[in-house]
């Protein structure tokens, strides 16, 4: 346990290791920040580890204040909530202290400071992210509390449409936190259902970083161990929550798997933000669901990279079968359901659902090309659970 810290400048500066949150006041200040705003969601603000991460920052000198109106799955009213925040604190630095919502939420408030566009002007599209006065951006610091969407580490942020209930990502390359600090510590209190939710959050961007067309083998590379990672470690910080070796090593494969996925998402993401979108299901948990569906829909294109990841896992199954099983009893081992009308998702859904999935960013990266009515079929297949045997 005592070798599990370092500090790495990959994709950005990350401090990782263990009680390495006292260090937050010095990362601060280092970025310039005299009174950082430290944004996370109402959910953590209602625990110690928030105020104890702001009292840091004052007792060093800061001037820290707390932002928490950030709801899962965030919409454009929490950023102009944070940025009115921001403005009238007279803040000069964001805090993103939380999970994937808090994170997504601060990114995009510490880009929207400087901004007189709308947010939705700044959407991944062709160039609009030129459209951003660079110079009005605040300076981040990351602390993530939970093992799963590898925001930190991120160039951009998910937000909720309310216009049309889609998933929209707003982007820019300087989105990327400057400091990524990450405490295990941190992590552990995350209850198990969600621990197991975000672990398999993680694990999807691996493997349909892994699986995307394309040739980046850097990022194949991160996604296989990334994925290694969630097998040996996710089922034990699942089950042995104050584990902190296990809580490190899933902390550490969330942001490997955010890295990887520059390469390539794929229709698990592309079902997963309707659902999210329309029905605020968990994100993490709906990919979680939508795994072994997808996988099999693609099987045809995957059989020889399933058969290299099953060496690489140690599969005593070295083909697509043995990587399907394995996904299919991590699952029931962590407490997955197996379709998606477990979770909320049923049979009227799966039409006006499908368009949205097509139009998804994530829709390019899958390995077979997809068109609206496959989308409902795929849909139908997840809901009703219907998956071939392996």
């Amino acid at each position: 346990m005592t070798t599990l810290r370092g500090n790495w400048n990959y994709p950005t500066s990350i401090k990782f290791g263990a009680g390495r949150i006292v260090e937050l006041p010095e990362h601060c200040r280092s970025l310039g920040m005299k009174r950082p705003l430290l944004v996370t969601d109402a959910g953590l603000a209602a625990l110690p580890m928030v105020e104890n991460a702001a009292q840091l920052c004052r007792d060093a000198g800061l001037g820290c204040e707390v932002f928490a109106d950030v709801q899962p799955n965030p919409v454009e009213a929490n950023v102009t909530a944070g940025v009115a925040a921001f403005r009238s604190g007279g803040h000069d630095g964001v805090i993103a202290f939380g999970g994937g919502s808090a994170l997504d939420a601060a990114k995009a408030i510490a880009l929207m400071v400087g901004q007189t566009r709308p947010i939705w002007e700044f959407e991944d599209r062709e160039d609009w992210f030129t459209r951003v006065n660079v110079a009005g951006m605040a300076p981040v610091v990351a602390v993530p509390t939970t093992s799963g969407t590898g925001s930190e580490v991120g160039r951009a942020s998910v937000l909720t449409d309310l216009r049309d209930h889609t998933k929209k990502i707003i982007f820019h390359p300087r989105m990327l936190p400057t400091i990524v600090l990450e405490d295990p510590e941190l992590t552990v209190g995350l209850p198990a259902h969600i621990t197991a939710a975000v672990g398999m959050d993680a694990l999807s961007h691996s493997l349909e970083a892994y699986c995307a067309p394309g040739y980046h083998p850097m990022a194949e590379g991160i996604a296989v161990e990334g994925m290694r990672l969630v097998k040996e470690w996710l089922p034990r910080a699942v089950h042995h929550g104050a584990d902190v070796e296990a809580r490190a090593h899933m902390l550490v494969a969330s942001s490997m798997g955010a890295t990887a996925f520059q390469k390539g998402l794929g229709a698990m993401h592309s079902l997963s933000h309707p659902c999210s979108a329309n029905l605020n299901t968990h994100h993490g948990l709906t990919n979680a669901v939508v795994m072994p569906y997808v996988l099999e829909w693609n099987r045809e294109v995957l059989d020889d990279k399933m058969t290299r990841l099953a060496a690489w896992l140690g599969l005593a199954d070295r083909s697509f079968g043995g990587v399907l099983k394995w996904v299919l009893e991590l699952r029931r081992d962590i407490g997955i359901p197996h379709t998606l009308a477990e979770i909320g998702v049923h049979k009227q859904h799966a039409k006006p659902f499908a368009p949205q999935a097509l139009n998804d960013p994530s829709t390019g990266g899958n390995p077979l090309p997809m068109t609206e009515q496959d989308f409902e079929r795929l849909y139908l297949n997840c809901i009703q659970g219907v998956l071939k045997a392996a």
